[in-house]
């Protein structure tokens, strides 16, 4: 610390008493004799004298405001004045004004007396004054303006509120022998408690807390304190007295040095707002103004910096990892070294050696060494491993750390620069500059001097190669020389440097700094500047310390512009070792692509790997495998290398150099690239193109472009290819054109160009395909999946080898479509007989679950109808058949009766006239003398039958029906009528109407059956069975009769066929009525003469017993017979034709040619009227037979 005299001034013969700054630091507030004396701080000019005073001005204070200030004279009155300097406001007390102050936040004014203390307030009109003790010598308000301290005659401090009212009250333990003679709070804002600062004439120095309490100890003073002033931010105390001179202190009150020494008492010093300069007020009157000016003690080794702080501190700082640790001294520090573990302080009477706990290089924990208890004068402090340089102007010595002096070198000139260099423990280097300009080498076991260069001008820095072989000298005309030490040659030289530094990793590299730049030089390259504010002291790695004002800083600066210097002169070892310093990681890309093209494959490799490129990893192992297996084309690996950088001409122009054509070529393709890939190959090669034609259609077709694709497979001859694509993509007449444009013997194609058709139900386009290959059975699967029948047909009509192919999966689909008459007839015609059967079977199963009677009974007639075609065209299954025939025949007849019972009973309305629900009631009660068949309820039959009988005059047959329907279980819905029924019928006559029991008679034996039959639907005389109307269910008059053995049915037909000639009248008794294939027999007249009748003389015998005997006629009778009375069942093979007789030829029947079913002619045409078709088998009546 230096104390530089700004400006001084002398008021003759007064004595300065108080002085005060405006906050703003311009202008300075005197108290001299009677005036208030205004000056320039800047260079202690006078603005102006202020009167106003009639006696000595004993104290001044501005407030922290700027806008007014006070004063206090031993004429008992406070004058306030503006910032103008205008007086505005007097007020006085009982004695002479001691001090004042200005509260720093309110601006409340406090004025002390020797009895009395005021304080007054702009808005307060009166001064409140509050009565002391004794004598107030000084007064200060705390920071918050919340407290202000007197400092007392008696040795006593009293701390008050803002209302004047004593909280704290400080006696000194000297009492009225030490009175206070100043006072002066901490203005630090960083401090936590409000810490006063006591000088008394007791010759101490104390600091309190607010609350009292003191701080540490008292300092002793050799002199008697006027004044105590801090520094506006509180590091420092400015404290003048009896000792003649203004002293500054550190501010636990530390002596740190002289600020000015007068030639009388300093009554009262202050420090100008935010500034090193102090004004000093003496008892002779002079006024001193001095700049303090700090110089930097620190130092510096590798990435250790330690510097002083607070004058007495030493912050030691890691300028890598960013930790600091303080050393706390108490004492003034002088000089700082550091060197390895080994930290050295200077202080006023002793120097401190310190070392670290470990030897971790981030370890930053100090312990005290050694002490030398010893006060040296020396200009640089140097400290090694086991020793301490001194160097005072031309000498060095050297010191043990136990204060004994090992050795001296006297030098020729002034030592301008001293660093320790390194080496072992016990004989380390030092390096050495002197004014003169030798540059020479030390070594503290030696005491012979090297001299390594001598220059013509001062050296200001100097440094020295990590290797040694190399010197950086910057001298006092800021120029940096770089010499090789063993050759003493000058290397080269920059201008503008004001400190330099080799790079403690880096042979090649150093740093300097000068003019606002920092500089980095790589070898003999250029200089790479960028801007920095500062002072360059150290270089390791990528990171510069650079020292600016007090602070020092690590720079990280990447390290690119050097090594790119050397990457330009393909020094690749040497960029990468650049680089290993930090660079960032596009430079480390650049330096490994610059490597492997330059072919240092090494390099590239760790270059690679910093940056974790797996890709040219790979490559280049790739590189080196093949190096071992004996290739060493460069020219080659260049053009791999070119083909993963993206530089593709490059390397295909290599590959035809080393005669490596295709691998050009599968770049080209396997990049897309494949019109390059075309002007590389040219025209003359069809094989190759075809390749490349193919490839870009592969890729046209992954890369979404599907059109495209199959052009280029075409173009290249891949059909198969262009075809799955067209047909994914439905474009079917880009497909029929291929078709049609394919030779047929190209099957695969064909057949795939086929199935996209069908695919794409292109159905015409695939029945193309496959007629153009031929394949016939493809086609008529075709026709069938598509449901195209006519197709079908027309195709199987050509072929019948394909018959079961097409009327199989007819026949299902028919009957999926519910229309299974037409799936029987496809069956038929597949000759599937045994599936039909199974789905009719099927089917009228379910008609008679859903109570569906007529299409049941309609299903068991056609049942009835395959089972014969089965037994016609199968001889094992023939008797199997015939029965089922004959099942299925009853049970077809049964159900399609019953209809009319189910209609009756469950629904409201009855189509039917009551006689023809009578006749079917009791034909079905005759049928169902076995089993029942499912679906059919003997209960609903039982209830029809009573109720017509009832009504057509039965009674006798009701009351049986009623007497049965008690037998059952009958539903609730029936349960009331039956019952009334059963009451009711006895009130009527027990016995039929004769007309009912006499329309049961039978024709061959003339008896009158009883309306019901145990027996069946026979004659209970001769047994022959009734043969009944099928839609009114009335007995027809028709007889069945049998041929004899001999007479087959072709005879029989002509044999009745003959007409005998008989008279005219007979003639002109029959009409025949022959309506298409239906026969009906009328007779117009009836016979005079029956026993001309020969039918009727074969029938007129008495039958009894149980056997039935048949009908049989002789070809005699045959031809007796006429045409016209005969009706004729004609059953295919193996059944045998049935014949019947009619007995009253008046009466017309009509039998249906399909179903051989008869019925009365009138009744059969209204049905056939009314539903277009036979009422039984539903065959069309426009249809052939």
């Amino acid at each position: 610390m230096r104390a530089v005299l700004a400006w001084k001034e002398t008021i003759r013969e007064q004595c300065v008493y108080d002085l005060a700054f405006k906050p703003d630091g311009s202008q300075l507030i005197i108290a001299a004799g009677l005036r208030v004396l205004v000056y320039d701080a800047t260079d202690g000019s006078i603005i102006q004298p202020l009167k106003g005073h009639k006696d000595i001005v004993y104290c001044v204070a501005y407030a922290k405001d700027g806008k007014r200030f006070a004063s206090g004279s031993a004429d008992k009155s406070i004058i306030i004045w503006t910032s103008k300097l205008e007086g505005i406001l007097k007020y006085t007390h009982n004695d002479s004004i001691q001090c004042v102050a200005y509260n720093p936040v309110t601006h409340q004014l406090a004025s002390c007396s020797s009895g009395d203390f005021g304080l007054w307030s702009p808005e307060q009109k009166s001064v409140n004054k509050h009565k002391v003790s004794s004598k107030i010598t000084c007064c200060g308000w705390t920071n918050d303006g919340q407290y202000l301290a007197l400092g007392m005659m008696n040795g006593v401090v009293s701390i008050r509120n803002k209302n004047g009212e004593e909280k704290v009250k400080i006696e000194r333990p000297g009492g009225s022998s030490s009175p206070i003679w100043s006072i002066a709070w901490n203005p630090s804002k960083d401090e936590h408690n409000d810490i006063l600062a006591v000088a008394d004439w007791g010759q101490k120095l104390s600091f309190y807390q607010l609350s009292g309490k003191q701080i540490g100890k008292d300092r002793t003073l050799t002199y008697d304190p006027c004044c105590v002033g801090y520094f506006s931010k509180g590091e420092y105390i400015v404290m003048g007295g009896s000792d003649k001179q203004a002293s500054l202190y550190t501010k636990d009150g530390v002596r740190l040095g002289t600020v000015g020494e007068q030639n009388s008492w300093v009554w009262t010093c202050r420090v100008k707002p935010d500034s090193n300069f102090v004004v000093l007020g003496c008892q002779d009157g002079t006024i001193a103004c001095y700049q303090l000016i700090f110089s930097t003690v620190h130092g510096l080794y590798k990435d250790r910096y330690a510097y002083r702080d607070s004058m007495t501190d030493v912050i030691v700082q890691h300028l890598i990892t960013e930790q600091k640790v303080r050393i706390k001294c108490r004492e003034l520090v002088k000089k700082i070294a550091i060197y390895r573990n080994r930290l050295a302080i200077q202080l006023p009477e002793k120097i401190l050696i310190y070392e670290l706990y470990s030897d971790d290089s981030s370890d930053m924990h100090y312990r005290v060494k050694e002490k030398i208890c010893r006060k040296f004068e020396c200009n640089l402090l140097v400290v090694c491993s086991q020793h301490i340089i001194l160097c005072q102007e031309k000498r060095l010595q050297c010191l043990s750390f136990n204060s004994v002096r090992e050795k001296e070198w006297v030098m020729e000139s002034l030592i301008r620069y001293i660093k320790v260099i390194g080496g072992p423990p016990g004989r380390e280097g030092l390096l050495v500059g002197l004014k003169n300009g030798a540059i020479l080498k030390i070594f503290v076991d030696n005491p012979f001097p090297i001299t390594l260069l001598k220059l013509t001008t001062s050296v200001r820095c100097l440094d020295m190669s990590a290797s040694r072989n190399k010197l950086a000298v910057v001298d006092e005309h800021n120029t940096l020389l770089v010499y090789d030490i063993k050759s003493k040659e000058l290397l080269f030289q920059e201008p503008n440097a004001n400190s330099v530094a080799w790079n403690t990793q880096c042979e090649d590299m150093l740093c300097f700094s000068g003019n606002g730049y920092l500089n980095i030089k790589a070898c003999n390259f250029p200089v790479h500047q960028q801007k920095m504010q500062g002072f360059m002291v150290g270089y390791n790695g990528s990171k510069i310390f650079c020292l600016h004002v007090y602070s020092m800083s690590a720079v990280e600066v990447p390290q690119s512009a050097p090594m790119y210097q050397y990457l330009e002169r393909k020094m690749f070892k040497e960029a990468y070792q650049i680089a290993c310093l930090g660079v960032t990681d596009s430079d480390w890309r650049d330096l490994a692509t610059e490597a492997l093209e330059g072919l240092d494959f090494e390099t590239a490799k760790k270059a690679f790997i910093r940056i974790r490129d797996l890709r040219y990893l790979e490559l280049i192992n790739s590189i080196e495998e093949r190096k071992k297996r004996g290739e060493n084309d460069n020219d080659l690996f260049l053009a791999d290398v070119y083909a993963y950088q993206g530089k593709f001409h490059e390397a295909a122009r290599l590959y035809k150099r080393t005669g490596h054509e295709s691998r050009a070529l599968s770049m080209y393709t396997d990049l897309r690239m494949f019109d390059y890939a075309k002007e590389f190959v040219g025209v003359t090669d069809p094989k190759s193109s075809r390749m490349l034609m193919t490839k870009q259609a592969d890729w046209a077709k992954s890369s979404r472009e599907p059109r495209a694709a199959a052009e280029m497979y075409l173009s290249a001859g891949e059909h198969l290819k262009a075809i799955d694509i067209i047909g994914e993509h439905g474009w079917a007449d880009m497909l029929i054109d291929i078709a049609r444009k394919l030779d047929k013997a190209e099957r695969e194609p064909l057949a795939k160009c086929a199935l996209h058709f069908k695919r794409l139900k292109h159905h015409g386009y695939a029945s193309e395909t496959y007629s153009k290959m031929g394949d016939l059975k493809a086609l008529v699967h075709l026709h069938v999946e598509t449901l195209h029948w006519e197709e079908a047909f027309s195709l199987v009509e050509k072929h019948p080898q394909f018959k079961n192919d097409v009327f199989v999966p007819y026949a299902q689909w028919l009957a999926e479509n519910d229309r299974f008459e037409e799936a029987q007839k496809a069956f038929h015609k597949a000759g599937l007989q045994n599936e039909a059967v199974k789905v009719l079977e099927q089917l009228t199963q379910n008609a008679v679950v859903e109570n569906r009677f007529n299409d049941a009974g309609y299903y068991y007639w056609m049942l009835s109808m395959q089972c014969l075609d089965i037994a016609k065209e199968s001889e094992e299954q023939r008797g199997e058949m015939l029965k089922k025939f004959e099942r299925f025949q009853h049970l077809a007849e049964l159900y399609h009766v019953y209809r009319s019972i189910q209609r009756y009973t469950d629904e409201p309305f009855s189509s039917h006239m009551p006689d023809t629900l009578f006749n079917i009631c009791r034909f079905l009660l005759n049928n169902l003398t076995k089993d029942i068949p499912p679906g059919i309820s003997k209960v609903n039959t039982l209830y029809a039958l009573a109720k017509q009988s009832r009504q057509l005059g039965a009674y006798k047959l009701a009351r049986y029906a009623y007497e049965k329907l008690q037998e059952l279980h009958i539903p609730s819905r029936f349960q009331e009528s039956i019952e009334l029924g059963c009451l009711t019928i006895r009130s009527k006559p027990f016995h039929d109407k004769e007309d009912l029991i006499e329309g049961m008679m039978c024709y061959r034996c003339s008896t009158n059956n009883p309306l019901l039959n145990n027996q069946g639907s026979v004659c209970i005389n001769c047994r022959q069975p009734f043969i009944y109307c099928a839609s009114s269910y009335d007995v027809l008059p028709l007889v069945q009769f049998y041929l004899e053995e001999d007479i087959s049915d072709e005879d029989a037909l002509s044999l009745i066929d003959l007409e005998v000639p008989h008279t005219d009248q007979r003639a002109a008794r029959w009409q025949d009525i022959d309506n298409g294939d239906l026969q009906s027999l009328r007779m117009d007249e009836g016979l005079d003469d029956e026993e001309e009748d020969p039918f009727t003389a074969k029938m007129s015998f008495e039958q009894g017993g149980s056997n039935f005997v048949p009908v049989k006629v002789s070809r005699p009778v045959l031809r007796a017979m006429s045409r016209r009375d005969v009706l004729i069942k004609r059953w295919p093979r193996p059944l045998k034709w049935e014949y019947f007789r009619s007995l009253l030829p008046e009466v017309s029947i009509t039998m249906c040619p399909t179903c051989f079913k008869m019925f009365h002619s009138e009744d059969y045409e209204l049905l056939v009227l009314q539903h277009n078709c036979c009422p039984y088998c539903r065959r069309p009546i426009d249809e052939p037979n």
